[in-house]
C-alpha cells in the first residue's frame, strides 16, 4: 500500500515533469536561449507555488498575497544578508510567478504586470550581484542574472506554460492589448497579429537585446 507521503512525492514528481516539458517548449517556442539550471530553477519555482501555502502568508484573514511593496522594505530593513536575501529572492520568485500566470488579472488593477516586471527584476539583479564568489553561489548568480536581463521573456514563457496548464488565457483581445502596451512583449504582439490586429509600436518603449 501506498503511503500518504509516498502519494505526495508521485504527485510532485509528475508535476515537475509537467512544468519542466512546458517550459522547455515554450523557450523552443519563443527562441530564448537560456541554461538549463535556469529552467531548472523556473520548474521548482512553479512546482513550489502549486502548493498555495508557499505563495500566501496566514493571517487572522486567512491566505494572502503579501504587497511587494511590503516584501522590498522587510527586505531592506533586515540586518542578516542571509535573510535579506531570501526575502528579495521570495519578492522575484513571486514577481515572476504572478506576472507570468496571471498577468491577465492585473491589467485592470492600479499595480499592472510592468510594476511586477520592474520589482522581480531588480530583486534577481541584486541577488545577482551578492551571490558570487564560490563555484555554488556562482551558479546561482548566473541563474539569477539571467532571469533578471530576460525577466520580461520569462514572463512570456510562463505566459506559455499557463495556457498549455489551462490556468489563464488572453482570450479577452482588450486585456491582450493592454498587457503588450505595459510590458511590449514580443509573444503578446505576434498573439495580437494573429487575431488580426497589428499594434503600433510606441517610439519611447523600446526592447532592448
Amino acid at each position: 500500500m501506498i503511503s500518504k507521503n509516498e502519494k505526495k512525492v508521485i504527485t510532485d514528481m509528475n508535476v515537475r515533469e509537467h512544468f519542466h516539458e512546458t517550459v522547455l517548449n515554450a523557450t523552443v517556442n519563443q527562441c530564448i536561449d537560456t541554461s538549463e539550471h535556469t529552467i531548472v530553477y523556473i520548474v521548482n519555482l512553479l512546482t513550489t507555488f502549486t502548493h498555495a501555502h508557499e505563495l500566501y502568508d496566514k493571517t487572522t484573514d486567512g491566505l494572502q498575497l503579501k504587497p511587494l511593496a511590503q516584501m522590498y522594505g522587510e527586505a531592506v530593513s533586515l540586518p542578516s544578508d542571509n535573510d535579506r536575501n531570501r526575502v528579495l529572492k521570495q519578492l522575484g520568485d513571486i514577481s515572476l510567478f504572478i506576472a507570468g500566470l496571471f498577468s491577465n488579472s492585473l491589467t485592470k488593477r492600479l499595480v499592472g504586470v510592468d510594476y511586477y516586471i520592474a520589482m522581480g527584476g531588480n530583486a534577481y539583479g541584486y541577488l545577482s550581484d551578492v551571490t558570487r564568489g564560490t563555484e555554488h553561489k556562482q551558479v546561482h548568480g548566473e541563474i539569477f542574472e539571467e532571469l533578471s536581463n530576460k525577466f520580461k521573456d520569462f514572463v512570456d514563457v510562463l505566459g506559455e506554460v499557463s495556457e498549455e496548464s489551462h490556468l489563464s488565457s488572453h482570450k479577452d483581445l482588450l486585456s491582450l492589448y493592454d498587457y503588450w502596451m505595459q510590458t511590449d512583449s514580443t509573444r503578446a504582439e505576434q498573439q495580437l497579429k494573429n487575431h488580426g490586429i497589428f499594434p503600433i509600436q510606441n517610439p519611447t518603449n523600446h526592447r532592448k537585446h
